[in-house]
């Protein structure tokens, strides 16, 4: 069984990654504040996990990404975080998607993570990605897994590799499967906000609350 570091963002996909994951072990959970408006209620999700799981839970501050990318993203900057008015309207998810893509942002997390792996001799990264976003987010896909571990091989000594125990579900299917679990959910964090109060209405909200209505 692999051994990895967990990107943990403190949300349903990632969190399910402590929980349902047959194919590899998580060692040491890390969690990243780059600036985002959730950044207080992301970390503070991600520790209580790891507390609940006993894992080991580590933070890494890349506070000036935001300067570096000029605040394009509404998870950023101070444009309004969008509400989108159907999740099955395709065209209409691209241009919410494209509202709160952060450039090149797993890309900075998975070469941050594998270092960390590297340096403790663990042989994976695991990352939160489904296949519902994937649909919209390029770099949440399969494809984008398989195209970094082949990177890594040639970045990291001990050829790191990117897994997930959830790229190849839906939503709604990662909550029946933690159904059984008797998962923490009510932990997590999933909304792009960062107030008192998950805010239901942002993208990544509406996905959780679907998924949580489907799964029964």
């Amino acid at each position: 069984m692999k051994q990895a570091v967990l990107l943990l963002s403190g949300g349903l996909d990632s969190a399910a990654n402590l929980a349902a994951n047959p194919e590899f072990e998580v060692k040491v959970a890390l969690t990243l504040d780059y600036g985002q408006k959730s950044a207080i209620r992301e970390l503070a999700a991600s520790a209580d996990l790891c507390r609940y799981f006993g894992i080991e839970h580590q933070t890494f501050e890349l506070k000036n990404f935001a300067s570096l990318v000029s605040n394009q993203s509404a998870l950023l900057g101070g444009t309004e975080i969008p509400q989108p008015h159907s999740l099955d309207a395709l065209e209409h998810i691209k241009k919410t998607a494209a509202a709160v893509w952060v450039p090149n942002r797993n890309g900075v997390f998975l070469s941050v993570a594998a270092a960390l792996a590297e340096s403790r001799g663990l042989d994976a990264v695991a990352v939160g990605f489904n296949a519902e976003e994937a649909v919209t987010f390029a770099d949440n896909s399969v494809d984008y897994m398989k195209a970094m571990s082949n990177a890594l091989r040639y970045s990291t000594r001990n050829q790191v590799e990117v897994v997930s125990a959830t790229a190849h579900l839906t939503k709604t299917e990662i909550v029946k499967r933690l159904i059984p679990l008797d998962f923490p959910i009510h932990l997590i964090w999933s909304c792009y906000t960062g107030d008192k109060e998950q805010c239901g209405t942002c993208e990544s909200c509406q996905r959780l609350n679907r998924a949580l209505k489907h799964a029964g």
